[in-house]
Order: C-alpha cells, then sequence, then structure tokens
C-alpha cells in the first residue's frame, strides 16, 4: 500500500513537471499501478487543469480517469468521473453534453444512495440551466438538492444550496429573498470557515449595489476578490471584476468599467463571463462615443452567445450591436440587429417568471411541511400503537375473568375487520379510477397545464414569446384516399401520426393537433427553454427520415404511399385550453399562420424553415458548430411568395453532412 502512494505521488510530481501523458504509460506499467490509482491519477491532475484554465487537457484527462473507473467497476469511481466531466464541459459551455454526463454520474449515486452527491448531481444540472437563462429549471433543481443534502443532513450542501437560491432571486430583482437565502448560507458557511464564504459575500455586494448603497456595494466586492486571491481562484476574482465593470457602469465611470472589464476577459476562461464583460465594455465604450472601439466587443459578445446557445445574452448582444451599427451610420446592420434584439428577447425575467419562482419554493416548503406533518403522525400512531399492545397484554392476564366480553370482542373485531377490508377495496377502485382520469387528462394537455386545472377549475391563455411552430402536410393525400378503402385509410395515418408523436415525445415537443391529414406541434411550451427551434428542426428531419422509409416499403410491396412537406417558423403565440367539453390546448397568432405557409411553400422530402427560425439557429456569419449543439446545413431558396404573406425569406434545412 506505501509503495502504490509512493507511486502515485510520482505520477503527479511529473504531470505537475509538464510530463506527457502518453509519456508516462510506461512507467504506469513497470509500477502495476492499479486502475484506481491511475484513475485517481488523472483525476487529480483533470482538475489541475481546470483550476488554470485549460479546459481542453482537462476534459481529455476526466476521460481517462472514467476509463479507467470502468476498468476498475467501482461505482464511486465512475460516478466521481462522469461528475468530473460534467464540470468541465459546463465551463466549456457545451450545456447540454453537460446534463448528459450529470445523469450518468446521478446514475451511479442513486445506485449507492448516496444522498449528498445526488445532491451535487442537481446542483450541476442547475449551473447549467442558470447559465443558459432558464432560472425556474435552476431553482428547481437547486431545491432537489436541498432536499438530498437535508435528507444526510449536509450542512456544507446546505450552504451550497442556499446561497445558488439566494443568486437565483438576485437575478430575478428580488433582493429581499436573496439577502434571507444568502444570509442562511453565510450563517452555515461562517460557523464551517468554509472559503466559498467568497461566493456569498459577492452575491450580497449584488445586492447592495441593487439598492443604490455603491459604497458599501465596492467594499463587499473587495472583500470578496481578496479572499478569492488568497485561494488563488482565478475565475473568482475574475467574477469579481466583471461584477465591479457593472457597478462602475451604473455609477457612470466608464473609465473605470472599461478598465474592469478587459481585466475580466484577460482573467477567465469562462464563456458566460466573457460575454458578459465584453458586454460591459461595449457599453462603456459607447457612453464615451468611442463607437468604433464599441463594435468589436460587440461582436465578440454576439459570437459567443451563439455558440453557446445562449438566446438571452445574444439577445443583449444585438441591442448593443444595433445601437453601434446606428451610430456608424450602417443602418441596414443596425435593422438586422435591431430585428434579432426583439426576436430573441424572451422573458425569463418578467413579472410571470417572478411569481413562478415563488410559487415554486413556496410549493416546497410546503410540501415539506406536509410530510413533517406526516412523519410526526405516523410517530403518534406509533406511540398509540404501542400504548394499545400494553393494553391488550393486560388484558391477556385477565381473559379467565372476562371470557364472554372477549368472545363478544372478538366477534365486533372481525366484522370491524370485514368493513376495513371492504373499505380499502373501495379506495383502491377510487384510486384506480382517479389514476385512469388523471391519465387520459395528461393525454390531453400538458402536464403544466393539466396540474393548473386541476389545482384552479381553469387554465388561463398566456403569451409565450418565443415558440417555434412545426407543420406537416401529407402530397396528394385527396387522391391517394381514392384509391384507399377508409379502413386502409386510417391505419396508414394512424400509423404516421403515431410516429410523430413518438418523435415529438422524444424532443420534448408539444403535439398540438391534427387537422384531416396535417400534424401541428410546438417546442418552447407551456414551458419556455432556449432549445425550442433546434429541437423542432430535429424533430422534423426525424419525421422527413420516418416518412422516406415507410415509402420505400410501400414501393417495394407495390402499395400507395405518403409523401410529406414540413414547414417550420418561430415567434409569439397565444396558448390555452378551447371549449368546456371536449377541451383541447391550442395556440393562436400569426406564427401559427406563417408556420402553415411555410409547409405550403415548400416541398416534398425537405423541411423548409422562415428567415426567423433561420437567424435563431445559425447566428449571422452562418450554422452553430458549438459543442452538444446539432449541426445544421442550409439552403438558400430567397424571397419565396407565401399565401397571404407575400415574399418571405426561407431556407431548406437538413443534418450536416459531418455529423
Amino acid at each position: 500500500m506505501r509503495r502504490s502512494f509512493n507511486v502515485c505521488a510520482l505520477l503527479l510530481a511529473s504531470f505537475a513537471q509538464g510530463q506527457d501523458l502518453d509519456s508516462l504509460q510506461s512507467v504506469w506499467k513497470n509500477a502495476q499501478l492499479s486502475d484506481s490509482i491511475r484513475s485517481g491519477a488523472c483525476f487529480e491532475h483533470s482538475l489541475d487543469h481546470t483550476r488554470n484554465g485549460n479546459l481542453d487537457s482537462a476534459l481529455v484527462l476526466a476521460k481517462r480517469s472514467l476509463a479507467f473507473a470502468e476498468a476498475d467497476g467501482s461505482p464511486r469511481l465512475q460516478g466521481g468521473s462522469w461528475k468530473l466531466i460534467s464540470n468541465v464541459l459546463a465551463d466549456q459551455g457545451a450545456y447540454d453534453a453537460s446534463r448528459e454526463a450529470t445523469t450518468k454520474a446521478m446514475e451511479f449515486w442513486s445506485s449507492l444512495n448516496d444522498m449528498k452527491r445526488m445532491g451535487d448531481m442537481e446542483i450541476g444540472y442547475g449551473y447549467t440551466y442558470i447559465l443558459q437563462g432558464a432560472y425556474n429549471l435552476g431553482l428547481a433543481h437547486n431545491l432537489k438538492a436541498l432536499d438530498h443534502y437535508t435528507a444526510k443532513p449536509d450542512s456544507d450542501g446546505i450552504a451550497h444550496a442556499e446561497n445558488n437560491i439566494g443568486a437565483l432571486y438576485a437575478m430575478l430583482n428580488e433582493y429581499d429573498k436573496s439577502i434571507e437565502h444568502s444570509n442562511r448560507a453565510l450563517a452555515i458557511m461562517s460557523a464551517r470557515k468554509d472559503p466559498r464564504i467568497a461566493n456569498v459575500i459577492a452575491g450580497l455586494g449584488k445586492n447592495y449595489q441593487m439598492t443604490g448603497d455603491f459604497d458599501e456595494a465596492k467594499r463587499t466586492f473587495f472583500q470578496a476578490m481578496d479572499l478569492f486571491a488568497e485561494d488563488k481562484n482565478t475565475e473568482g476574482v475574475a467574477r469579481i471584476w466583471n461584477a465591479l465593470s457593472n457597478l462602475y457602469l451604473e455609477q457612470g465611470s466608464p473609465d473605470s468599467a472599461v478598465f474592469a472589464a478587459r481585466r475580466t476577459i484577460e482573467l477567465t476562461k469562462q464563456p458566460f463571463q466573457i460575454i458578459q464583460a465584453s458586454l460591459n465594455e461595449s457599453r462603456a465604450l459607447q457612453k464615451q462615443g468611442r463607437w468604433r472601439e464599441a463594435l468589436a466587443p460587440a461582436q465578440r459578445a454576439e459570437a459567443l452567445a451563439v455558440e453557446t446557445n445562449s438566446l438571452d445574452t445574444r439577445a443583449s448582444a444585438n441591442k448593443e450591436l444595433s445601437m453601434v451599427h446606428e451610430a456608424l451610420g450602417d443602418k441596414g446592420r443596425a435593422l438586422e440587429a435591431f430585428r434579432l434584439y426583439v426576436l430573441l428577447n424572451d422573458s425569463v425575467r418578467n413579472d410571470e417568471q417572478v411569481k413562478e419562482q415563488t410559487r415554486m419554493e413556496v410549493t416546497h416548503a410546503f410540501d415539506q411541511q406536509i410530510l413533517a406533518d406526516s412523519l410526526s403522525n405516523a410517530a403518534e400512531k406509533e406511540q398509540t400503537r404501542l400504548e394499545n399492545l400494553a393494553t391488550l397484554t393486560k388484558e391477556k392476564n385477565r381473559r379467565n375473568l372476562f371470557l364472554l366480553s372477549g368472545v363478544g370482542l372478538l366477534v365486533f373485531a372481525g366484522a370491524l375487520g370485514h368493513r376495513l377490508r371492504e373499505t380499502r377495496r373501495s379506495r383502491a377502485a377510487i384510486q384506480k379510477e382517479k389514476d385512469i382520469s388523471e391519465g387520459l387528462l395528461l393525454n390531453i394537455l400538458p402536464a403544466e397545464v393539466a396540474m393548473e386545472l386541476k389545482a384552479k377549475g381553469q387554465a388561463d391563455a398566456v403569451q409565450i414569446d418565443l415558440v417555434t411552430v412545426l407543420f406537416t402536410d401529407f402530397k396528394g393525400f385527396t387522391a391517394l384516399s381514392e384509391t384507399l378503402s377508409p379502413r386502409e385509410l386510417v391505419h396508414d395515418l394512424n400509423e404516421c401520426f403515431s410516429g410523430f408523436d413518438r418523435i415529438t415525445g422524444k424532443y420534448g415537443i408539444e403535439k398540438i393537433k391534427t387537422i384531416g391529414d396535417a400534424y401541428m406541434a410546438a417546442g418552447g411550451l407551456p414551458t419556455p427553454n432556449s432549445t425550442h427551434a433546434t429541437d423542432v428542426i430535429q424533430a422534423a428531419l426525424e419525421m422527413r427520415d420516418f416518412v422516406a422509409e415507410g415509402k420505400a416499403r410501400k414501393i417495394a410491396a407495390g402499395l400507395p404511399f405518403f409523401e410529406v412537406r414540413i414547414g417550420i417558423h418561430t415567434g409569439p403565440v397565444v396558448a390555452g385550453i378551447v371549449g368546456v367539453k371536449k377541451f383541447q390546448y391550442d395556440i393562436w397568432g400569426d406564427t401559427v399562420n406563417t408556420a402553415s405557409r411555410m409547409e405550403s411553400s415548400g416541398e416534398v422530402g425537405m423541411v423548409n424553415i422562415s428567415g426567423t427560425t433561420y437567424a435563431l439557429v445559425s447566428g449571422v456569419n452562418g450554422p452553430s458548430t458549438a459543442p452538444g449543439i446539432p449541426a445544421f446545413t442550409f439552403t438558400p431558396r430567397g424571397r419565396v411568395q407565401a399565401k397571404g404573406k407575400g415574399e418571405m425569406e426561407m431556407f431548406f434545412v437538413d443534418r450536416s453532412s459531418t455529423e
């Protein structure tokens, strides 16, 4: 054992001296190290690279750690390696891939019932969603993390979750709630002398800034920066410089804001921090009238936002670009940037979102109280049972004196037992009927809408600012219906639409309805998300392929076949329930009409998208190639005449040949 530790230390020392990992294979072989030690060595070295911002090298080493962990067979090593991979991917901005790795890690920790690690995974999920602006999902996962940490209990994890919840409320301008949760985290961390206290202090500095106490905010920010510097946490120092650039901008000190923003960019490797600092730099330069200098940082922010699929920050970048282009006299680019800003400016920070965050936490607290009451009642019942048992024991000793009474009690107990069994059967039948009715409701309505309908007796119509709508239609359906019997026609339609249902379910897209041979679905509702456009395009391409495969089978069998056109458009809709009998979830608005025109203006076997959807998924300079984001190719069609719409810009979309 001593020899293994010495060899492991030798390897880590070699890593520290910069030796290549492959050159150490012979050392490992000669040392006859176990796979667990090799995994640990790669793990530690990956952490070193992460701290130094060398994320590509960190990811390679994290995957090496996983390979050795899998060879060792240890669930803990594998779970730890997957967690490390997810962390590195998140720092690279590959959020979907990060969440996939987190799910892999969660499987191992769940199998071990390790509440602390399960809480850590929920924190990981939340981190990626927060960076993408999906604050409701970030809060939900942090509340789950808090549950796991409390069940352990783990004060360190509780403090971490409370700090994150406080940060989320600050993002939503709910500063009183932010301070409340941050102070809970601060109390625990202070008692533990936790080095992460710097993060909490930084959050409080932001709250002071937002309440207008700039002097206290600066004092708190520099206090946090000192703590990060002592811990050699370069990313932490960068975050404080970024916060200071915001503060200086608000104070009207653009020179200081430019300095702080550039200092952030020098220090950080995280895309989100670079985007925010670049926006601050551009804004500060604009305040000084340095318009040409302001253009480059705004373009840098927009390019990174496209790569990381961050709609919120991409909207902000285009807002700055529109103002800079306008000042420079480039009216065309200014108009295009402003159009993108309006399109992308979703409602993640509106009042309804704030109410939703509050509702989620109140519901969580209420559920926790119900659980506590339930446990309390269980304890009381157990105490009653024990007292009854003691009484029965006493009665047993006196059975000879009360034989007749005992027989009478047994008869009563038998009758009571029969009634209890009947009651249980009745409850089971009621529950079965309830489960069936709820299943039918969920088959008709989205889960969130069904829950609202059950809770309130009604579901309010809502406007959703950014939704991607899909329409499909079969070519020559009328002619085909004349050659098939009604039974055959319905069978073929059902086969196609069932396949479409599976595909939309796979990508989290909501099926809206079928109208004859047309199929309508939408992504980004009832809960808004940032991936709806790419999700819908991927689903559309799979639908196209599904129909093409069916066509090939029908041709081989000498049977009539379907061919499909698919159209997609992105924009705002109003969504709600239609009717009071046989109700259905539906959407309205010009976006729906335009999506239908994309389908009718398309071609058989092709997916036709509007210029708006193209702008959302491609970036102004071409397709996104960010990790975890599907690669698409686009065929421009120019401006095509659409019925009732005039000429509209359209594109055919397909998968990239490099996928």
